[in-house]
This record gives structure tokens, C-alpha cells and sequence, in this order.
């Protein structure tokens, strides 16, 4: 993969306003888009926006509904630009397409592959060597997810088994119902690794810091966690299979691809929720993570249930002002992180004007493993069906498991059913799935959570993938950002990163002397463990770092 020795930001250089960065007129949605002329929308700007609902009547209701006209959401262009930093201007105002292309792309790969080859191979005892604490967190797309800490720092380690031998089952295991998570090959993780440096500099999405080959048997601790993991599994369900080998199984020549992230808190599915403004900030926070991705690199998570959303405490709660506004956000000094793109599609934010976004999109092709969509194991799976559905129909039915047996079926356009293309509805039905998720799960108060339920209902029915089809959909993630700014809900301030971007100040000077730990958050903790033992003379460095981590090497 092709080192970057810039740190890109995230967001896009305009000449816009401030208010028309934000956000410009909504399109139109639940159904997909065809490729029809559109007349240009008037582009409102935020601060003058009248004081009315954040919902609009635009349309009547069908003929066929006997319920009152509803309210449909208003809708917003693809291009909105919501919530970015100001960029520098690029060192070149086009890029030339011409036939060195071929060359140059050709030669691009060649560089990849020996990149590739160049990871600085370890052993699982230089990542967690006597003394380091490892536990293991998850289980994502393809991939064991672990947590390291040191005394210089913690970080998120995804372990995927390449193709390599590991022992037989034994008798036990056979009996036990295990199967085995196939290996996978460079080439197969090579679109998530790209989608992870896209998203390295925004926020919302998980630091990449490093990414290491580890070859050998497995040490105690790392049997230990892996079993401690699964009881605990088997406790919350009984029925559920183990997918990934015991480390008990690994050979000396047992090798995994091991990506080192910053660490990003606890797992929503273990974080206890007692406050309404956590909600309110999870998914807020969550939303405009999207928003701003769907911007930069036009991304489709597709994957994002309660298992790949990590919540920290990064900041002291506060009380929200009694002073009559509506803003609902950044009450409960939450942070979200978004993990796992292993089933996700993007686009290369460097795609020049004239390049194919076909050719220059990374996506994963779902129609490989129709399981996904069969399965009833999670109540995940249901949203798996309805992006399915969405691609195959166009619109918000939902096909039952067993419609899902064809792969590359004919899709609404009547040519076989693709993953590359762009929908961001899907990220809506995600969020919909979060908000729900959300609610159920939440501990505290009834009445707030009451409370927090009458102020989001229109909302939610323009989140619901089966609300009736008179009610319009919000057609991405920026649209459902634009709602909430809207109804007041998030600050243009909040929206344009000045409130975070002075809390990670205030929270980088309190943190002064204790650099060590700051760089931490975005620097590797397993090669400094692994050169100190002497296990790596020439170690690959990150081609980025964190704006934390650049504060602290000027304050030194």
C-alpha cells in the first residue's frame, strides 16, 4: 500500500460560505436515483433560516393513503459539505489523465506489493510479552479484535490468519460444532487497510497506527483471553458457535495479518447507557461521523452494528443550560469511534476528475457470501436484508432470509446486482439500527428515556425503514444531520468542529507532562516494545500522525 507523507484532513477546499459548506438543499429519496437532469435547488443559508419545523410539507400524500398528510423530510444534494476544518489549497488544481495512467497505476501496485512484503515480521510474544496486559474484545468481519496495554499506552490490534496451516481440529472441538474462519489472503484485506488511511484523519473514525505480520505459537496469556472471551459469549447465548481457531492450534508457521488502531474506549454492547444525553450524543455523533465520510470518500459502512461503535469518556459531563434552546448535544463528554470496514465501500478522495469512480472505489462484494443475508443468528441480519432489498427493489421493502439465495441477481436497474456503487441510504439504515439499539438497551431513567423518544419521533419516522411509504426517508446520513441542525438540536459551532477542536486543546495541555502517553494515542506501542527487545532493526514507520500527537512534539 502506498505510504502517505501527508496528513490529509478531512473535508474538501471550497469557496463557499461557512453556512454553504454546512449543508445545501436535500435530494430526493428513499428511492434510488436514477440518472435524470435535476433542476438546481436554492442553497439556504443556515443562519437564516426561519424559525419553523425542521419538517416541511413539499408533497401530498398518494391517492391510496386514507391516513392525513404527512410531513416529508426535506432533502439535501450529495455534495453537502457538513462540518470540515478549512484545507489548504492543493498543490495542483487538476490532475492530467492521459495514457501514462496505465503506467503509473501499474507501477503504483508493484510499489504495494513490495511494501507488502517489507512488514517487519514478530511474534506474538514481542506484541504481548510478559508484563503486557492483552484481552480480547471482539470478533469483526474476518478478524479477532484484541486490546494491548503497556506502560506506554493501549492499543486495538485486529489479528487476521493469512493462508498458512494451523493444527486439525481435535475430537473435542469437532464435537463442540467449531468451524474454523476461513484465512484470507493480502489481496482480500487490501481495500480495508486503503479505507482505514482515507479515514485516519476523521473524527469519529479509529487511528490507524501500524500494521505488523506475526508468525509463531501462541503464549498463554493470548490462550487465556481467547477462552475467557467465549464463556463469556456462551453465557449471553447458549447457541452461539465459535468461528475462530483456539490459539491453541497455531504452528510455527501459523501467520496473521495484525493491524494496530488507537485505542477507542468499550464496545456499545458493553457500555451501560443511563442518561438521555449519552443518547443524544452517540447518535448525533455517530451521524455526523458518516455525514462528514460520506463527503470526503463517499463511504457506506455497511456494517455497523453494536460491536463496531467503541465509546470513551473523553471529557467531564456537564449540565445542560436551562436557557429555552434546543441544542441537544455534547452534554455527556462522549466520544464515539467507528471501527471495522471489512464489509464497507469508499472511494478514493485523491480520484482525479476524469478517473472512473469504478476504478478508483474500494468494496467489499457481499454477493460472495449470500450467508450474510440467509442468517438469523443477530438481529443485525435484518439490516444486511434490507440493504439487499434496497439494491434489488429500490426502495424500503424488506425480502425475507429466504429471497437471498441468488447471487448476483438482477437489481432495479435489471443488470446484476453490484456492491460498487454508492447508496448512502444504506448508512440510514445503520443509523436506524444504532437509534433503535439505543433505546432498548437504555438503563436509566423511563422518563427520560420517555422524554427522549417524544422529541426524536419525527426523526425516527423518517429513520424507519418500515414506516409507510407515504413517509420519505432521509436519503443519507448528511440529510440526517441537516434534520438535526434544523430543529436546533446541533450547534453550527458544534457542526463545524470549534467546540471539539478547543476541548482536545484544553485536554492536550492538561496532558503535557505526560507526553509519552500522548503520543501514544497515535503512535505504535508494539514496535517500541519489539525494537527494545531487538526484534526489529528496520521497522516501518506510520505515514501519519494524530494532531495530538503533533502537539506534543512541539511542546517538547
Amino acid at each position: 500500500m502506498p505510504t502517505t507523507t501527508m496528513v490529509r484532513k478531512y473535508g474538501k477546499p471550497v469557496k463557499k460560505t461557512r453556512a454553504e459548506r454546512l449543508f445545501a438543499e436535500l435530494p430526493k429519496s428513499p428511492t434510488k436515483k436514477m440518472d435524470l437532469p435535476r433542476e438546481p435547488q436554492p442553497q439556504p443559508a443556515l443562519e437564516n433560516m426561519p424559525d419553523k419545523s425542521p419538517v416541511e410539507r413539499d408533497r401530498d400524500p398518494p391517492d391510496e393513503v386514507a391516513s392525513p398528510p404527512q410531513q416529508p423530510v426535506r432533502q439535501v444534494h450529495d455534495e453537502a459539505y457538513l462540518a470540515s476544518y478549512e484545507l489548504q489549497p492543493p498543490e495542483t488544481n487538476s490532475q492530467h489523465i492521459d495514457e501514462e495512467d496505465g503506467v503509473e497505476e501499474k507501477e503504483e501496485e508493484e510499489e504495494e506489493n513490495d511494501e507488502s512484503q517489507a512488514l517487519q515480521i514478530l511474534t506474538w510474544a514481542d506484541v504481548c510479552p510478559f508484563g503486557d496486559r492483552i484481552e480480547k474484545i471482539a470478533e469483526a468481519s474476518y478478524a479477532e479484535v484484541y486490546r494491548i496495554t503497556n506502560e506506554r499506552g493501549t492499543s486495538i490490534i485486529k489479528a487476521v490468519r493469512l493462508e498458512s496451516p494451523i493444527k486439525p481440529q481435535t475430537k473435542t472441538q469437532e464435537r463442540s460444532g467449531l468451524v474454523d474462519e476461513e484465512p484470507h489472503s493480502e489481496d482480500d484485506l487490501r481495500g480495508e487497510l486503503r479505507i482505514s488511511e482515507w479515514l485516519a484523519d476523521v473524527p469519529g473514525f479509529v487511528v490507524y497506527k501500524e500494521r505488523f505480520v506475526v508468525r509463531g505459537k501462541a503464549p498463554k496469556a493470548l490462550l487465556e483471553t481467547h477462552q475467557v472471551f467465549h464463556r463469556k459469549l456462551k453465557r449471553k447465548d447458549p447457541d452461539r458457535l465459535q468461528f475462530y481457531p483456539s490459539p491453541s492450534r497455531y504452528l510455527d508457521d501459523t501467520r496473521f495479518l495484525v493491524v494496530e488502531l488507537g485505542d477507542a474506549g468499550v464496545a456499545l454492547e458493553d457500555f451501560e447507557l443511563e442518561s438521555a444525553s449519552q443518547l443524544w450524543d452517540i447518535f448525533l455523533h455517530t451521524a455526523i461521523a458518516l455525514a462528514r465520510a460520506e463527503d470526503l470518500i463517499k463511504l457506506e459502512h455497511r456494517d455497523l452494528h453494536e460491536g463496531n461503535l467503541c465509546i470513551r469518556q473523553a471529557r467531564p459531563r456537564k449540565a445542560k443550560t436551562d436557557d429555552g434552546g434546543q441544542c441537544q448535544f455534547g452534554c455527556s463528554g462522549l466520544e464515539i469511534t467507528i471501527l471495522d470496514y471489512g464489509l464497507s465501500r469508499a472511494q478514493d478522495p485523491d480520484c482525479g476528475p476524469g478517473q472512473a469512480a469504478e476504478s478508483s472505489s474500494v468494496a467489499y462484494d457481499l454477493e460472495k457470501d449470500l450467508g450474510i443475508f440467509t442468517s438469523t443468528h443477530a438481529p443485525q441480519c435484518k439490516v444486511y436484508r434490507q440493504m439487499r432489498s434496497f439494491l434489488l427493489k429500490g426502495d424500503r421493502v424488506h425480502l425475507a432470509p429466504n429471497q437471498h439465495h441468488t447471487a448476483y441477481a438482477a437489481g432495479v436497474d435489471g443488470r446484476p446486482l453490484s456492491w460498487e456503487g454508492h447508496h448512502p441510504y444504506t448508512n440510514v439504515l445503520w443509523l436506524a439500527y444504532i437509534y433503535q439499539y439505543l433505546a432498548r438497551h437504555f438503563k436509566g431513567d423511563k422518563r427520560e428515556l420517555a422524554r427522549f423518544r417524544r422529541e426524536t419521533k419525527q426523526l425516527l419516522d423518517h429513520l424507519d425503514p418500515e414506516a409507510p411509504r407515504h413517509i420519505l426517508s432521509f436519503p443519507s446520513a448528511a440529510d440526517v444531520v441537516r434534520f438535526a441542525a434544523e430543529a436546533g438540536w446541533i450547534t453550527q459551532d458544534q457542526l463545524m468542529g470549534t467546540d471539539r477542536d478547543r476541548s482536545r486543546l484544553e485536554a492536550a495541555d492538561e496532558s503535557l507532562d505526560d507526553l509519552g502517553s500522548v503520543a501514544a494515542f497515535s503512535e505504535s506501542i508494539i514496535e517500541v516494545r519489539a525494537a527494545e527487545a531487538g526484534a526489529a532493526d528496520h521497522l516501518r514507520r506510520s505515514p501519519r500522525k494524530s494532531q495530538i500527537t503533533q502537539m506534543a512534539d512541539v511542546a517538547k
